[in-house]
């Protein structure tokens, strides 16, 4: 079983953003992370999965740890009638960030995934690290321009 913890952090909203995971597998520990100058939270806050999602084997048993309740009601409960209404929302406008949906949909399927939501900025160990690297992301974003 692989533990994987994501997050997302953007320095204004749209603005220069980052996302960050740190994936634990048994006593390996990887992190990576990454950005984009002109994005918003809730595409780093999926880019996070997505990219966590890619370093992972086809079939891995993965506990999913997010704080974006965005990510998690999107992915559980909020996709099922987008796909059935062509990728409109409940108010009939297109869903946003529907290209990083359509990938986090497909690779799911890959996996063997269990959703958990953490809150932010609580202390839990694994969201704290991934907060960090998002940062990180963030900072190393900004120094590229």
């Amino acid at each position: 079983m692989i533990d994987i913890y994501t997050d997302g952090a953007c320095k204004g909203n749209p603005g220069v953003g980052g996302w960050g995971v740190l994936i634990v597998d048994g006593p390996l520990k990887r992190e990576i992370y990454g950005g984009e100058l002109a994005t918003t939270n809730n595409k780093m806050e999926l880019k996070a999965v997505i990219m966590a999602l890619k370093e992972l084997s086809s079939g891995d048993i993965v506990n999913v740890y997010t704080d974006s309740t965005y990510v998690l009601k999107g992915i559980q409960e909020w996709i099922i009638n987008w796909k059935k209404n062509g990728w409109k929302s409940s108010n009939k406008k297109p869903v946003k960030n529907k290209e990083l949906w359509i990938e986090l949909d497909q690779m799911t399927s890959l996996f063997n995934l269990k959703w958990f939501w953490v809150k932010g900025h609580s202390g839990h160990p694994g969201n704290e690290r991934a907060d960090l690297l998002a940062n990180k992301g963030v900072s190393t974003t900004m120094e590229q321009v």
